[in-house]
Parts: structure tokens; C-alpha cells; sequence
């Protein structure tokens, strides 16, 4: 009891220092950080420079072990300190090659950003040159944080876009499916965006007839993105009780602890803005200033594509002029516990070669041919993080637009409003533009020899979608499809079903004019547009037993409002997850698992009573032909007879909001039974994957397939009529730090749809409790 004392009072001393002065080498003049009762820092500075330096030490502070997670995640150095567990998805990312793209970035980027980045990371630098006292994770892992590089801050932006990107996750599913289904029904499982007609592609059976391979290996890699994305709209003055712009915005992240992002206040002349940054990255990543705020969603373009390349007898491969060699770079891997290993990765014209980073994808691959990766966040002149930089610093539409056009990668659908009343949106981003003559159209893996499948380029950064002040006065945007009828690039073939985008439009036409309290009803709704239409389907089931009976007449009562105290949002939920496996794991085979998804649009096509599509619900395993009033019933019994054993035979003590847990998973921790315990934050939610209030459960996930994995990683609210009456929260605290009482802050309050407010003002701050750090140089 007494080690166990004196080690936690030693680790309090990790816990960072927010009075008092400390002088730092690096910083050009003194600058004050002021955290509020909340645990935001307010940085005020003499220069940009000097507010980026203070914005490292604090993220230093709070989030050293979040940030060196980070920077090993994007480099493929996680062995390092987790051991050999690490070691595949290491090579995964070496080959892949985020930081040898980042360090080429920071190349082309302009001086003023290198300045910030350069100021940023001597920030961090002067933290750890105080030698603190680290966090538990380092004591428990054993790692020692390194000097911060400017290319840690690139890569992790990176990172963020792979998460935000996986589209080639159904190239690699259409190209498996191609051996034994026809070209309709994949497109019948994977099918157009509500409305559009079924694409036409080139036959994938006859392309694929020599080159089968394990896609199920590297389909583990590609993140699953269905149900993912943000909310956000604005509306002008015109449809607000103030007579100006009101903006929302909730990004939907993967929940983790400590969370994505985390609050502050940058302060300096010529800059004064608030908002969201990202634990590693210089500046206000979504925000406000003094004259302007955006908010971001994903858009979801086509920005991967797969290559199959073809290899000729001397090790390299062939090409539409010929052949040509690959640029070979060698990785070295260090392993904790183990030897180190070396990587010998492959780099074709079109990208690095995955299909060489697992041993068995790589003994699947006929003799012959290998897959390249082609992403555009991997092009050596990718500046988005010169754009992240200077969004903080535009003052109208035109200047942000300037900014906008640095912004490379993840395209995503900005929402901009000011306080002149102006609003507008532009889906900034670099789009491939492929070739009329390109019949695959990035939706399965391409022959890389034939000239055709190549990428002509990119969509003209004037010829993206863009509005300012509309005639209807509000622009939304969740993911759903944003291109106007006729518009003549190929952007995506996976827009998100606009079941989100519906309701956030409903909700504002009911209110003629809108207030902060109106979008925050509309940020905290639940009502799920995507069970509201399954239900009649769902309750034109025949019940086989008592237990499914009385389940029924429970769910004919329902609104489809996925609120956390009752039963009947799990019920349909774990039906909907046995009825997606009766339907589609046959025809799946092993590659079911990776690709178990809700599939709302599938869905509802199987159970619309057309023949054609009713065809899934046959079990091809089995001599006996099913339909689906069959499969109704059965799924329903086996969801109950699940229920049961996870949550008791009681139905009347069923809630939502205890199996839909908004699980905030610590890494590595997280994976650790006992240590998860400590260092995971958990909390009752509400929503599903469908609802404004998002909240996406995994349902390949045998142990916890109805807890809250995706959801609104943070909320804003901008009021342009009074920019210090706007509001957020995030789904975390701000500290990293288990020993500290800003953990899991807003944990709670985030779960509840609660704010705090958006404050900037010095006077208002200095009048609120706070503490007080004076940083001074070193001289």
C-alpha cells in the first residue's frame, strides 16, 4: 500500500503546471496561458509563432502520450512499444509510406506555415526539455517520447484523411464477389446512391478470370467507413431570430480516450481564433475567429484506386510504354523484445505495392501480378496542412476560398458563415479526374498496364462544388450526395444514404427561425429515417413464438426514436444485425466478417417484396430455397434468444443506452481487459448509425455489437449575430491524463447533448476562475 501511495503521488506530478512562470528556450517573447474552469488553454502571444510554441507546450502538457501514439501510429514504429503485435500493421504503414510522404510535403509548403510548424514542434521540444515527470502509459509501456519533427504534425493529418478515406475496402469486395456472383447482384449488395441508376462497369468476372487473390487479408487494413462522416449546416439571417448566420457542425470520429480533438484559444496580432485542434498539429483545425467560423463534413470522394500490376520476367512490371522498374526503398522495423526487421517495400508508377505487406495476400497472388495503392494524400505537393494553417486567418469569403484551394486531402464539404451575414460552402479537396474511356471507374481494382485506368489529373479546384448565399437561404451537408443533376465530374459512387441529410432538413423547416437552442435540439435528435422505414417491413413478420409476439407489439408502438432508456431500439437493432447476417454471410463466405455492415439501402431493397432482390434471403448453403417472411422470423427469434443471454431473460430491464455505450477505447490500453477498465471512458448513448445524433455500433464486434463506436467526436454551434455566444463540447476532457480531473469532463455532458461556452474575450475570461502560466524566454 505504500509503493502503491507513493507511485501515485509521484505520477500526480505528470498532472501539467498551469500557474505560475517558466522559462523556455526557443520562444521569442513572453506569453500568457490562461485555462479556464474547462481546461482550455487561451494562448496569448506576441506572434503567430510564439502562439503556435505555446499550442505545443500545452499539447505537450496535456496529451504527450495521444501525440507520441500518434506520430508512431503514421510512421509504422507501434512494435516499438507494444512488441510484435504491432509488427503488421507496421509494415502496413511503412509501405503504405504517410511519413516519407509528409517529409516530402514540407518541401513545397510556403515559409510561412514552415514557421509555424518549425515553432510548433520547438514547443513540444521545450516541454520535454523541463524533463517531466511522463504519464502512466509511458512508465507501463517503457517508451521514452523523442524530439518532435515538423513532419509528425504532416503525417498525423494524413492519418486523419486514411481514416476518413476506405473506398477501396469494396473495391477489394467486388473484386472477390467477381468469382462467383454476377456483376448485378454486387451491384445489388453494394447499390447506387438512392435515386441513381446502376452503374455501368466493365464485366469484373471476365477481367479477374486469372487473377484471383486474398482480399479478405488486406481488406483488414481499409477502414470500415459505412455510417462514418459529420453533420453541418448554416442558415443566413433570414431564417434566424437574430437576423444572422447561425453555423452547426459535429464531425463523426472513431470515439477514443483521450478524444481526437482538443480546445484552445490561439491570441496573437492578426489572429484571434478559437475552436478544435488536433493534439500534434499547429492551429484552429474547425473554429471561429473574430469575423468568420467553418465547420467541416466528409465529402467521401474516389481518392483510392488499386492497381493490379503485372510483373515481367526481370522484377519489374509492365506499363502502357513498356516496362519499368519499381522504386524499391528499404524500412527497418524495431521490435521491442525481438530482432528488428527489415522491409523491402515496392513502389509502381501508381503507388506502394500492399499486396507485399501480408505473407499470406502476398503467397494468394498468382504468379505474375502484385497491387499498388494510388491515394492522392500520398502526392508529394499535397499542402492541406498550409491550408489548415490559414483558415484561422481569413476575414471574408474570398480569403477563405484562397485558403480552400491549398486543402488537398480528406475533401470535405466546408460550411462557411460571417458576421456580415454571408454563407457558403465549398467541397474543397483534390478529386482524381479519370478518362471517359475508364469503365471501372474507381470501384474495382484496374489493370495498371492498360492507359485507360489512369488518373488524368485532377478536378479544377474552380470546377468543385460550391455555393454562396443560395436562394434557400441554408446549406446542409452529411455526407449524402452534394453534386447538382448534371454535374460533369465523377466525384463518388459511395455517398452516404441521405437518411441524416433529410432529417437535419426537416428539422430546419420546422422551425421558421432558428435559434443556438433550435440547432442544438437538432444536433441532440434521434429519430432514425432509416428504421422508420424498416419498421413496417420488420413488422409484417409472422411471430414463431410468444417471445417474438410480444416483441413485435412493442416495436408497432414505436417511433423509431433511438433514445438510450428503452428496450425497443434494441430489439431492432440486434434483429436488423441477425437479419444482415441471414441475408448476406452465405454468399459472403470469409469474407463476411470484414464487410458485416448495417447496409440500410440493401436492406430495405431485399425486404421490398421484388423478386429479384428477394433473392438474398435464400440460403445458397442449403438445398432448401428461404424467403424472407422465413428469415424475418427466424432472425427476430435468434436476436431475442441474443438478447437474453447478453442482458437476462427480463425484457421490461433492456435498455438502449447500457448496450449502446459510447465506448471511448484507449490505445493500446484499450485491448487490455484490466488496464481498459482504468483508461477507457464509457458512457450510455443514444442514437444509431442513421441519426443526426450518430452513434455507429460494429456489428462484426461479437462482444459489444451494440455499443457506440463512431460517433459526433465534437459538437459546435456558431452564432455569427454574437461569435462569444456560440457553444461545443467534445466527447472526452481535455487532459490525457488518468490522474486528472479533466479526463473525462465533458464525458457526461456530451452523452446529455449539453455545451460549454465558446469564450475568447480576455475581460470575460479574466472575470471566470482560471489559472495563470506565464511562458518567458530563456535568454
Amino acid at each position: 500500500m505504500v509503493l502503491l501511495a507513493g507511485a501515485y503521488l509521484y505520477l500526480r506530478q505528470s498532472l501539467p503546471q498551469t500557474k505560475g512562470e517558466i522559462r523556455l528556450a526557443g520562444l521569442i517573447a513572453p506569453a500568457e496561458i490562461l485555462r479556464d474552469r474547462y481546461g482550455i488553454p487561451h494562448i496569448f502571444a506576441a506572434s503567430p509563432e510564439d502562439a503556435s510554441f505555446a499550442l505545443g507546450f500545452v499539447h505537450a502538457q496535456d496529451r504527450l502520450w495521444q501525440m507520441e501514439m500518434s506520430r508512431r501510429i503514421a510512421a509504422g514504429r507501434l512494435a516499438e512499444i507494444v512488441g510484435p503485435g504491432g509488427l503488421e500493421t507496421d509494415r502496413f504503414l511503412r509501405t503504405l509510406g504517410v511519413r516519407r510522404a509528409a517529409e516530402a510535403n514540407l518541401r513545397t509548403l510556403d515559409a510561412e506555415t514552415r514557421k509555424l510548424l518549425d515553432a510548433y514542434a520547438a514547443g513540444v521540444n521545450a516541454f520535454l526539455a523541463t524533463d517531466p515527470v511522463l504519464p502512466p502509459e509511458f512508465w507501463l509501456t517503457g517508451a521514452r517520447p523523442e524530439a518532435w519533427q515538423p513532419a509528425d504534425s504532416v503525417s498525423w493529418v494524413k492519418m486523419m484523411a486514411w481514416d476518413l478515406g476506405g473506398n477501396w475496402r469494396d473495391e477489394l469486395l467486388r473484386m472477390r464477389l467477381a468469382k462467383t456472383l454476377p456483376l448485378a447482384r454486387i451491384h445489388e449488395l453494394l447499390p447506387p446512391y438512392p435515386g441513381d441508376p446502376v452503374p455501368v462497369i466493365a464485366d469484373l468476372k471476365e477481367l479477374y478470370s486469372s487473377m484471383e487473390r486474398d482480399a479478405v487479408r488486406l481488406a483488414q487494413f481499409a477502414p470500415d467507413n459505412e455510417g462514418l462522416g459529420s453533420n453541418n449546416w448554416v442558415v443566413s439571417g433570414a431564417r434566424t431570430a437574430s437576423g444572422k448566420p447561425l453555423l452547426a457542425n459535429d464531425p463523426h470520429l472513431g470515439l477514443t480516450a483521450p478524444p481526437v480533438w482538443y480546445f484552445a484559444h490561439l491570441h496573437a496580432p492578426g489572429l484571434n481564433v478559437i475552436g478544435s485542434t488536433l493534439p500534434g498539429v499547429p492551429g484552429v483545425i474547425l473554429g471561429r475567429n473574430e469575423g468568420i467560423a467553418w465547420g467541416f463534413t466528409n465529402t467521401g470522394p474516389d481518392v483510392q484506386d488499386l492497381f493490379i500490376e503485372k510483373l515481367d520476367a526481370a522484377g519489374g512490371y509492365l506499363t502502357p510504354e513498356g516496362a519499368r522498374p519499381f522504386q524499391v526503398v528499404n524500412e527497418t522495423i524495431r521490435v521491442k523484445g525481438g530482432e528488428p526487421e527489415t522491409l523491402r517495400v515496392r513502389i509502381s508508377r501508381h503507388g506502394p505495392v500492399i499486396s507485399d505487406v501480408s505473407r499470406p495476400a502476398l503467397d494468394a497472388v498468382p504468379r505474375g501480378h502484385v497491387i499498388a495503392f494510388s491515394w492522392t494524400a500520398l502526392a508529394e505537393d499535397d499542402r492541406s496542412m498550409q491550408a489548415a494553417l490559414k483558415f484561422a486567418r481569413a476575414r471574408e469569403w474570398d480569403g477563405f476560398l484562397a485558403a480552400a484551394r491549398d486543402f488537398q486531402s480528406p475533401q470535405q464539404n466546408i460550411v462557411y458563415a460571417d458576421i456580415e451575414g454571408n454563407i457558403g460552402f465549398v467541397a474543397a479537396g483534390r478529386v482524381p479526374h479519370r478518362r471517359p474511356d475508364n469503365d471501372l471507374n474507381g470501384m474495382a481494382p484496374a489493370p495498371g498496364w492498360q492507359a485507360k485506368y489512369d488518373w488524368a489529373g485532377y478536378i479544377p479546384f474552380d470546377q468543385l462544388p460550391r455555393s454562396y448565399n443560395p436562394a434557400g437561404d441554408a446549406i446542409v451537408t452529411a455526407n449524402h450526395r452534394i453534386t447538382p443533376p448534371g454535374y460533369p465530374h465523377f466525384i463518388s459512387s459511395t455517398w452516404e444514404p441521405p437518411f441524416r441529410a433529410n432529417r437535419i432538413q426537416q428539422l430546419l423547416d420546422e422551425t421558421p427561425k432558428h435559434t443556438a437552442q433550435s440547432f442544438a435540439r437538432a444536433q441532440a435528435d434521434v429519430v432514425s429515417l432509416a428504421m422508420r422505414e424498416m419498421l413496417p417491413k420488420l413488422l409484417a413478420t409472422r411471430p414463431r413464438s410468444e417471445a417474438a409476439r410480444q416483441a413485435l407489439a412493442l416495436l408497432a408502438k414505436w417511433d423509431g426514436a433511438m433514445v438510450p432508456e428503452r428496450a425497443e431500439p434494441l430489439i431492432a437493432w440486434a434483429w436488423w444485425r441477425e437479419l444482415t447476417r441471414a441475408i448476406y454471410a452465405d454468399e459472403l463466405g470469409e469474407a463476411f466478417r470484414t464487410n458485416w455492415l448495417a447496409r440500410a439501402v440493401f436492406l430495405g431493397n431485399v425486404l421490398s417484396g421484388d423478386p429479384v432482390s428477394g433473392r438474398w434471403c435464400d440460403d445458397v448453403r442449403t438445398p432448401l430455397v428461404e424467403t424472407c417472411e422465413e428469415v424475418l422470423a427466424l432472425s427476430l427469434d435468434a436476436a431475442l434468444a441474443d438478447l437474453g443471454k447478453r442482458y437476462g431473460s427480463d425484457r421490461t430491464r433492456w435498455r438502449w443506452g447500457e448496450a449502446h455505450l459510447a465506448r471511448h477505447e484507449h490505445r493500446p490500453f484499450g485491448r487490455q481487459p484490466l488496464l481498459a477498465k482504468l483508461f477507457d471512458i464509457r458512457v450510455p448513448s443514444p442514437g444509431d448509425a442513421y441519426t443526426v445524433n450518430v452513434g455507429r455500433s460494429n456489428l462484426n464486434d461479437e462482444a459489444h455489437p451494440f455499443a457506440n463506436r463512431h460517433a459526433a467526436s465534437l459538437r459546435a454551434i456558431y452564432d455569427l449575430s454574437d461569435l462569444e455566444k456560440s457553444l461545443y463540447i467534445h466527447s472526452g476532457g481535455q487532459s490525457g491524463n488518468i490522474l486528472s480531473d479533466h479526463y473525462d469532463a465533458f464525458s457526461k455532458a456530451w452523452a446529455k447533448n449539453e455545451y460549454i461556452p465558446m469564450r475568447a474575450e480576455r475581460k470575460t475570461l479574466d472575470a471566470e476562475p482560471h489559472q495563470l502560466l506565464r511562458l518567458t524566454p530563456l535568454k
